[in-house]
């Protein structure tokens, strides 16, 4: 049987031994700071789509925009941090508005779809993973 072993780097190890307990809320902090990186492209691309380009006047209320936001982080059954950029429910007139947001999204007949979130997942990838890796180094060196 073949043996292999493996030496991290001792800044690594010593960096990883500092975390302690602290690892959750560490995370916590780095996955809000990239949350909030897409949340500020989302909300732009949102308010740049909302009442533009319609054939009749808009009848937006705001809020749809009112409701966008982060959620809270949590940790799913396998240990993972999860953030969530999304809409609050219930709206005040009834109608959800993650329906809203899929329809504006994506478009139904006779309403072309007027894109949001994909564009803002694409443009906002490098700079949220950024944001993620300087809240941790910064969290460590707290420590």
């Amino acid at each position: 049987m073949a043996k292999a072993t493996v030496k991290m780097p001792e800044d690594f190890l010593l960096r990883l031994s500092r975390l302690g307990d602290q690892t959750d809320a560490i995370a916590g902090k780095a996955l809000e700071a990239g949350g909030e990186v897409v949340l500020s492209k989302v909300r732009a691309n949102l308010s740049a789509s909302v009442g533009k380009g319609t054939k009749y006047k808009s009848r937006s209320t705001g809020e749809l925009e009112g409701a966008l936001g982060l959620s809270p982080v949590k940790v799913d059954k396998d240990g993972n941090h999860n953030i969530k950029v999304g809409f609050a429910e219930p709206r005040k007139d009834g109608i959800s508005n993650a329906k809203l947001a899929t329809i504006l999204e994506y478009g139904k007949h006779g309403q072309p779809p007027k894109p949001f979130l994909a564009p803002a997942k694409t443009a906002t990838r490098s700079a949220c993973i950024q944001a993620i890796q300087e809240t941790f180094e910064e969290e460590v060196k707290k420590l």
